[in-house]
């Protein structure tokens, strides 16, 4: 049990989450499943160097200090990965800012680096759980997409609710988070993504 919760972690981990979210919305019959190869791969190509790629260089680089717990068990040490991370969504989002795409691509950017200055502020005193906020705002941003165009694509959004059960459920196995601290962290991802997406 303890692997699999593991597995888990690592699969739904906050560096890769967005590509799976971007990857889900390519493959999901929205308007989206109809561009070009050429702009979905500059996409994601983006999006995995600018929220997965450089993040956890940075945070392999802070993890050379002795004074850096890479298990980031304080609160305190998500200050630095999270400052860092905000930087490069930031990045994501001036990359793709000239692209003709439905902005959601640029809304997701930008409003995860709302959310994530909002969970700095937060682990200054709280170890509210990045996984699951990382798993609310991929939620947040297929539900509000799913609104806007219409559309029920009953599948991914059951898939994206278990996924975060499953998710949620590790964490708290394993010892990384509690029930709040997982629920607290769903929640604010979810509505940030929720309704930055829908009033973009």
């Amino acid at each position: 049990m303890k692997i699999l919760a593991k597995t888990i972690s690592y699969l739904f981990n906050p560096f890769i989450l967005p590509t799976w979210g971007f990857l889900a919305l390519f493959n999901a019959g929205y308007y989206f499943s109809m561009l070009s190869w050429e702009i979905k791969r500059f996409v994601l190509i983006a999006v995995f160097f600018s929220t997965g790629l450089l993040p956890l260089l940075t945070l392999s680089i802070l993890a050379l200090s002795p004074r850096f717990n890479i298990r980031m068990n304080d609160s305190s040490h998500r200050v630095k990965p999270l400052f860092f991370s905000a930087l490069y969504y930031y990045l994501g989002f001036y990359l793709l800012r000239d692209i003709a795409l439905y902005p959601v691509f640029r809304v997701f950017l930008i409003s995860s680096v709302v959310l994530i200055v909002l969970l700095l502020i937060i682990s200054f005193k709280w170890k509210i759980s990045i996984h699951m906020a990382g798993m609310g705002g991929v939620t947040g941003m297929i539900l509000a997409v799913s609104y806007k165009m219409g559309i029920n694509p009953v599948f991914l959004i059951a898939g994206t609710f278990l996924a975060a059960g499953l998710v949620g459920t590790a964490r708290i196995y394993l010892g990384r988070h509690t029930p709040g601290q997982v629920l607290w962290g769903y929640f604010t991802g979810l509505a940030i993504l929720y309704l930055s997406v829908l009033y973009s």
